[in-house]
Formats: structure tokens, sequence, C-alpha cells
């Protein structure tokens, strides 16, 4: 399963910085706005202590944990949806993505330059916002213009229930209102809407860019304005050095773990960047287990366990016969799966079986 989340911010902000941590590559992260022209992508893999047990138990030859993409996308500037900067690249780009990561700076510093001279981040949020409002607006009422008459005049069922959604889209954006916030979509138009790719019906996470004294502190007084900005979304915000991060990303598990320890922090910001990201696209995560591989594999919630035997294979998926599914919880309670069995705890469950975080399954297949 191949889910992206799209880094962005104004230029200056911390987005390359932080991306030299989520995938400990060096790209370059220079002091001038568009430093990231191309979008770089790199594959994070999602910390998880349960697959540790896991491996210590079965002892496998390989184990393989879950990951997802992470996108960093060149800056942007005012006047993007008009082609400003490099506006035209930079919608492109997100549009492919997922979910979105918006760094926004929340730190004084005279050597790095700011885009807009001085540091505001409800003025940073706002431009970035109003920017991806104004691009999924034009789309609307260039859509809109092709299919109304086809609506109003022929009763067209498609054309009118086309109409009827992105009606409702142009009356929120027009009062800069994101999709994902309209909350009166019928099943049938938010089907069809998923097919425009719009900016604004994306879910979002602000990552609140401080300096490494303010993250060990856990906010300062522009983190809490973001916060406050975040909560009247329903968003969540992670406060974090980006800086720091990225030297964290060079030492080793031990050496980092002691780091964090000495600073009092139980998990990096960048864990619960990828915890809070993981859980924004709506994701949760299966085991399958033995001597050969212990692996992780990624899954949206409300998934059914013959679509889950085919994230692994195509054709475990067309001959699937049952599922034998035991609890994470109760293996690490008993130590054993023989316990587990022996205890009635595990279960033999058919196709439509919704999976669970934490469910180790074998798949009885036939093809």
């Amino acid at each position: 399963m191949s889910l992206k989340a799209g880094i962005v911010g104004l230029p200056n902000v911390g987005k390359s910085t932080l991306f030299n941590a989520i995938t400990k590559k060096h790209i370059l992260a220079a002091n001038y706005p568009f430093a990231t022209i191309e979008p770089n992508v790199g594959v994070v893999t999602v910390p998880d202590s349960r697959l540790s047990f896991l491996e210590n138990m079965y002892v496998p030859k390989s184990t393989v944990p879950t990951s997802f993409e992470f996108t960093d996308i060149a800056g942007l500037v005012s006047g993007a949806s008009k082609g400003e900067g490099l506006g035209n690249k930079f919608l492109a780009h997100i549009r492919e993505v997922d979910a979105i990561v918006e760094v926004v700076r929340c730190f004084l510093d005279e050597n790095i330059i700011h885009v807009s001279g001085d540091v505001d981040p409800i003025r940073d949020i706002e431009i970035i916002n109003v920017e991806l409002v104004l691009a999924d607006l034009e789309i609307v009422l260039n859509r809109i213009e092709k299919i109304q008459k086809k609506a109003t005049t022929t009763k067209d069922k498609d054309a009118l229930l086309e109409f009827s959604a992105l009606t409702k889209c142009k009356t929120a954006l027009e009062q800069n209102i994101p999709i994902r916030d309209i909350t009166d979509f019928t099943d049938e138009e938010a089907v069809l809407l998923k097919n425009f790719s719009f900016i604004t019906m994306k879910p979002i996470i602000y990552v609140a860019n401080v300096l490494e004294e303010d993250a060990v502190a856990g906010e300062n007084k522009y983190t809490k304005l973001v916060q406050e900005y975040a909560s009247r979304e329903g968003a969540g915000v992670i406060v974090m050095c980006a800086k720091m991060e990225s030297e964290l990303a060079e030492l080793e598990e031990s050496d980092k773990k002691l780091f964090l320890s000495e600073l009092g922090i139980s998990y990096s910001g960048l864990d619960k960047l990828i915890f809070a990201t993981y859980d924004l696209l709506g994701l949760q995560t299966f085991f399958t287990v033995g001597k050969d591989e212990c692996r992780a594999w990624t899954f949206k919630k409300g998934t059914v366990a013959k679509k889950a035997a085919g994230l692994i294979h195509s054709d475990i998926e067309r001959g699937f016969i049952k599922a034998e599914i035991m609890k994470y919880s109760d293996l690490e309670e008993l130590k054993d799966e023989k316990k587990v069995q022996e205890a009635g705890k595990l279960n033999l469950e058919g196709k439509d079986y919704i999976m669970q975080d934490g469910d180790i399954v074998y798949f009885r297949f036939n093809v």
C-alpha cells in the first residue's frame, strides 16, 4: 500500500531540514527560497515495539517494518495559485499526496531569512491555506461552468449529482472553508469528489518548528497560537525542532534514546510526527510471523480480511478461505502461540472480518 504525506510550507521554515531527519538523506537545505525545486520522496519506517517483541520471539531470517512515504514539496509563496514562485509545480505535486504536513516557523533566528520579513505563524498558515483554497476554487468554478447547463436543462442524474457536490464546494471555498470541513455531502457526492484530488479535501497536520530549548519545553508563544488555530479546524499539532531531529537521525538508536532520556523526552518529535501522520491517514498495522519472516503490514481502518490478504499477494485474496487471527496483546501476555490457542484466543475468521490493529494473521487460501 503506497501512501504519501506531503511536507509543505513557506520557504525557510525548516521543511527540508525536517525531510533530512525523516529520511536520513541530505538533500539541499539552503538559506534561500526554492532550495527544493523537485519533490524529494523518502520512505520512512513506522517505529513499533510490537514488531521488536515478535522478532525476539520468532528469531526470523528477516524482519520487515511497515512504512509510508513523505514527500518534500517546493516552498509555497503568496500567489502560487496564479503561478507565482514555483506555484504550478507545488500545486501539481501536492495533489498527488494523501495527507498534508504543514511546517510552520515558530522560532526567531536572525541568521535565517523569513520570506515575509518577520515571524508570524498564523499569517504563514493563512498564506498557504488561502492559496490551496484558491487552487481548488478555480477547478470547481471551471467544472461548474462546463456542467451547469446540462444539469439544469437535461436533468441528467450524474450531472445533477456533480453539480450539487461542486456547488457545496464553491460555497465553502468562497468563505475560505476547506472542503474537508464540509459536513453535508451525501455518500454519493463524497465518492464522486474523490476523483478531483482536491487539495483542501486532504487531512492536515501542523508541525510547529521551534528552537531546541522550546522543543524540550514543548511550547512557546508561537506554538500556542498554532495550537489555537489548529483546534478550530480539528487538526493536530506536533511541536519539534527540525534541526535537533536532523542531528538525532545521525545517532545510533541507543545513543538517540540516551540523549532523549537526558532531556526528559519519551519520544522524539519525529517519532510523534510519524505516529500522528499514520493515524491521520487512517492507517493500522497487522502482522505475519514465522521463522522465515516477521512483517508489519499497513492497512486502512475498516479493511476486511479478504482485502488485507491481497496486500500480501493477489493470489491469497483470490483464493482466500479463512484467516487465523490472534491478538498481539494475547501473545504478549501468554508468550506462546500454543498457550494462546489453548486459552481459546486463536480465532478463525471469514472474508468479511474487519481487521484490527495488532492482529497477527495466517491466511488460509487455495488457488
